[in-house]
């Protein structure tokens, strides 16, 4: 039905339609490459992101690890002030 009609009523402007599709259908393949481009953009930088978010955790928890464990084999032992002339000293009853 729609080929009956296209070749009766609308054989002038045949041509002039089958252009305007090749035009419509050029700029939704350009349309479609560039949402593509753009997806593809987002997701490498979301990788960076993630990437550089890991290489910061990764460094935290290097420095955690460092602060936690401090051993002193100096013979020095630590104390730690607890207000007015109260002091706590540790690392005296260990042997080393």
């Amino acid at each position: 039905m729609v080929k009956d009609f296209a070749v009766n009523a609308g054989s002038p402007f045949r041509s002039l339609v089958a252009l305007g599709a090749g035009l419509a259908t050029a700029a939704a393949v350009i349309v479609g490459a560039v949402l593509a481009v753009f997806a593809a953009a987002t997701v490498a930088v979301i990788a960076v992101m993630a990437s550089a978010l890991l290489a910061f955790a990764g460094l935290a928890m290097r420095a955690r690890r460092t602060v936690r464990t401090p051993r002193r084999d100096d013979g020095v032992i630590e104390a730690r002030h607890l207000g007015g002339h109260h002091w706590v000293a540790t690392g005296w009853h260990e042997r080393r």
